[in-house]
């Protein structure tokens, strides 16, 4: 058997490998249909049967991304989900976020670990307030952009009018590859720009299997959709006279984006997307290191933990770190080095991950995502390398807004409950505060956006049988500051100091702006630093 420690090093399939890697997330404003689309693709590449959907009719099967009982019952993604599978000849990681705002550091983290994205759009509302956000963390980071116009069949606003919003909106050129016959809500099929192709489609009952495709001649669907024809017809000859044609350097630049139209919940135009996203979308190339030198594909292993999360396997209650693969291969049971500690870290139980399936992964290369099983010592942000020491920029905490004292509801649940809240802060899930004066029997939670005090104590009352009180705390404003500023805030009102579990950073809370204003003038030799703000940077 080949040496895990050799396996990293010199492999000439790496390169090969790597090259037939697409890694995407699916990212929209809430409700544009990001699972439904999920589950459409994984149906279009043939490694799921039926798809469901989150409000599905009795006897559909739930969502496979969301595999949470929370996101079920509340028909919304609160976590990331991976799902690896094989579509013709690429390896397809497909990673599904929450649209909502509240869990913007979620999405944040998981753009720090795809190479393209996949825009959700609602062919009747357009680019929302969160899409907006979403676009500019794409732009920030360099992740080009494939656009989806969802819900076609429904109706909605003209096709024009949607491609105009978007460039004049957020700058992005459109480039549609595709155009819908019809329009929204009198969806009569696709015309392939390339080709001239049209294809009709009819609607499985429920949506659950795919749409069939049948390939109509253009003096047939003239003759048919006359009216409809005679439109399509001139807004691809606008369309072609302003421009809005293919062009790979705008789209791999982040100044253009293709752009599909269809629906996910009656998979039509869904097979069209997948195809594009194998074709226009990058393969992995080299990341960057905290020095800003890329790491070239083919160095020993590393890979970037960009998420970490426990109750996934009821029976076992083990915690999973997704692990991004950066550079080289990676073998199962090769030993890694934690690049926060300097520690050893081993891979014996790596696992590739369909939604909440797993399955015992034996090599993996750079865009694949990999499941490390009792990763307790591993957080969002860390490095893990073979051989050639490297480490890659982390991923920032955001600003919270909103904040809570938790305590257990019954003394005798307090072992549990601590051992919830440690867990739950490791997964970046919410952040705790500690304080001197408040004790460990009381931490702070410190959240982007309310609901993420609803998956604590949710998951703290499901998985750790520790019922909890939350007591609201009156701040809104958090910055970094120093140590010194515990003793010097101890006497000031409206305002609190507390140091961060994650990483040890000290936070001072402020009741608002003003109150905030006042400190800073009255204690000058302060640092009070602003953090990324997650409702504005997501």
């Amino acid at each position: 058997m080949t040496d895990p420690q050799d396996a990293s090093t010199g492999d000439p399939r790496v390169i090969g490998e790597t090259a037939r890697r697409r890694t995407f997330a699916v990212i929209s404003h809430p409700d544009a249909g990001k699972s439904t689309l999920t589950e459409a693709l994984a149906l279009h590449a043939e490694v799921i049967d039926s798809a469901g959907a989150v409000h599905g009719k009795s006897g559909r099967k739930g969502v496979t991304s969301d595999w949470m009982e929370m996101e079920r019952a509340r028909g919304i993604s609160v976590s990331s989900a991976v799902l690896q599978f094989a579509y013709r000849d690429c390896v397809i990681n497909l990673l599904d976020t929450p649209g909502h705002g509240d869990f913007s550091e979620d999405t944040y983290r998981v753009l720090a670990a795809v190479d393209a994205a996949v825009m959700l759009l609602d062919a009747a509302k357009g680019l929302e307030p969160q899409t907006l956000k979403l676009f500019d963390v794409c732009r920030s980071r360099g992740v080009p952009i494939v656009t989806f116009v969802n819900k076609w069949d429904r109706p909605g606003r003209e096709a024009l009018e949607l491609l105009d919003e978007v460039e004049q909106t957020i700058g992005l050129r459109p480039m549609p590859l595709t155009w819908p016959l019809g329009i929204a809500g009198q969806f009569k099929g696709l015309i392939d720009r390339d080709s001239g192709a049209y294809t009709a489609f009819t609607r499985a009952a429920g949506g659950a299997t795919k749409a069939t495709a049948t390939a109509v001649d253009a003096g047939t669907i003239a003759a048919q959709e006359p009216e409809y024809w005679r439109d399509a017809q001139d807004e691809l000859g606008l369309l072609d006279e302003i421009g809005a044609t293919w062009d790979e350097k705008a789209f791999l630049a982040g100044t253009a984006t293709p752009v599909l139209f269809g629906s996910a919940l009656s998979n039509i135009g869904v097979a069209r997307l997948l195809d594009s996203l194998v074709e226009l979308a990058p393969a992995p190339a080299p990341r960057p290191d905290v020095e800003g030198d890329d790491r070239p594909l083919a160095a020993p292993t590393s890979g970037l933990v960009f998420k970490v999360q426990a109750g996934m396997d009821k029976a076992h209650r083990d915690r999973m770190a997704f692990l991004r693969i950066c550079s080289g291969r990676f073998e199962r049971g090769m030993v890694l080095t934690h690049a926060a500690t300097g520690k050893p870290f081993a891979t014996k139980y790596a696992q590739s991950v369909f939604g909440s399936e797993r399955r015992t992964v034996e090599e993996a290369f750079p865009g694949d995502i990999v499941g490390l099983v009792n990763a307790t010592a591993l957080r969002p942000g860390d490095t893990l390398y073979a051989a050639d020491p490297v480490e890659f920029p982390s991923i920032p905490a955001f600003a919270p807004e909103h904040f809570a004292v938790i305590r257990a509801r019954d003394a005798g649940k307090y072992k549990q409950f601590r051992k919830g809240i440690e867990q739950l802060g490791n997964e970046a899930v919410i952040q705790i505060l500690r304080s001197d004066r408040r004790g460990d029997q009381a931490p702070v939670l410190a959240a982007v956006g309310p609901l993420q005090f609803d998956v604590v104590t949710g998951r703290l009352e499901t998985e750790f049988n520790a019922p909890v009180m939350l007591d609201r705390l009156p701040y809104q404003i958090a910055r970094l500051t120093e140590p010194a500023a515990v003793d010097a805030l101890s006497s000031q009102s409206e305002c609190e100091v507390l140091r961060r579990d994650s990483d040890g950073e000290y936070l001072a809370l402020f009741s608002n702006k003003w109150r905030m204003d006042i400190i800073q003038r009255k204690f000058p030799d302060l640092r009070f630093e602003a953090m990324p703000a997650g409702s504005s940077v997501t």
